[in-house]
């Protein structure tokens, strides 16, 4: 561990040294580029998180991140250690709930040669330990198993890791950000989740909008599709951006990252994403049902300033029908009195 700090440490001189010509002088001021700032695109929302965790870089704080699933935390914690002490260290991610219980331990931990049966010969460099000198990431941290969770405690309160099969302590030096889409803190009530660990980790909570909760949909979009178009100047019609705007985006960005890449493809040369480059999943949930359609005709009836008289017949009889008979529910769909119902239907 000594011959990898002593390496480090000279490399870091190194580079130093070198930057003497405007090369390497443009390289450094790149590397300087404040990635969290990039991801601020007008949301306040977004700007708050990225303001809260900017001003715990540099210090010993680790930081969970909260959010559904598919609000970009994983790049948000590698935005935080690029704009960390620790960028020129490993960044090194691990999905908790993408692995099964029986491999994370020797994902996270390592082992050794004949650790136990189909371990690799000469064994493997966990997690912790490849993540030495930078950051490791823990996204999912509430689908870590409970066993594990003692033992991640262990390695972050004695700063040292023994790899499965192993009688070995190895020092580490490693900075910890998590992420859940779950809630600790009622898992802790029923037993899933370690008190402990909990406080832990939680030096400084952020939690990440949701897509639907953001300002900046069009700006998102835009910065999806020049990645995606490399640059050009892809547009989108009115219409279609209303239905994205009307969306509530369940899997986040990673849905709309993969609706964009696929509605850019069907629009081909046209250089403009429309209606009919729309999967049909994501349509089908524009299709108002029956109910959903007398509602909206009753809003333009009134919407267009004709009187309650000219309300016929059969427009009551579907509210009613919709509302399984009910007077005061139809009553109060259309904004009118029980009375009101009553003498229509004589």
């Amino acid at each position: 561990m000594t011959n990898a700090v002593t390496t480090s440490a000279s490399s870091s001189s190194a580079s130093a040294i070198a930057i003497g010509n405007g090369v390497d002088i443009a390289i450094a001021a790149t590397r300087r580029i404040s990635h969290l700032s990039q991801l601020d695109t007008g949301d306040i929302k977004m700007a708050q998180a990225i303001e809260k965790v900017s001003k715990v870089l540099g210090h010993a704080i680790p930081i969970l991140i909260m959010g559904e699933t598919g609000t970009g935390k994983e790049l948000f914690a590698q935005a935080v250690h690029q704009d960390s002490p620790q960028a020129g260290g490993p960044f090194v991610a691990l999905n908790c709930a993408s692995i099964p219980d029986t491999l994370i331990e020797s994902e996270l931990f390592g082992y050794e040669d004949g650790a136990f049966t189909g371990a690799r010969k000469n064994g493997q460099i966990g997690k912790v330990l490849q993540a030495n000198g930078g950051r490791l990431f823990l996204d999912e941290i509430g689908d870590m198993p409970l066993h594990l969770q003692a033992r991640l405690l262990r390695v972050l309160q004695e700063r040292v890791i023994t790899p499965l099969g192993s009688h070995k302590s190895i020092p580490v030096d490693v900075s910890i950000i998590c992420a859940t889409n779950r809630n600790l803190r009622q898992m802790i009530a029923v037993g899933t989740f370690r008190e402990d660990l909990y406080y832990r980790l939680n030096g400084m909570v952020v939690r990440l909008p949701a897509l639907r909760e953001r300002s900046d949909l069009d700006a998102i979009i835009q910065k999806i599709l020049a990645t995606e178009s490399h640059q050009l100047r892809i547009a989108v019609s009115p219409q279609v951006m209303q239905l994205f705007r009307q969306y509530q985006w369940p899997g986040n960005f990673r849905q709309l990252a993969n609706l964009l890449r696929t509605a850019l493809i069907l629009a081909g040369d046209t250089r403009e994403i429309r209606h009919e480059h729309l999967p049909d999943d994501f349509l089908e949930d524009f299709v108002p049902s029956d109910e959903s359609r007398l509602t909206a005709g009753i809003e333009q009836i009134i919407s267009q300033g004709q009187k309650l008289e000219e309300l016929n017949l059969s427009v009551i009889q579907q509210t009613l029908q919709s509302h399984r008979g009910n007077i005061s529910a139809t009553a109060r769909a259309l904004g009118v009195s029980r009375n009101t119902i009553y003498r229509k239907m004589q």
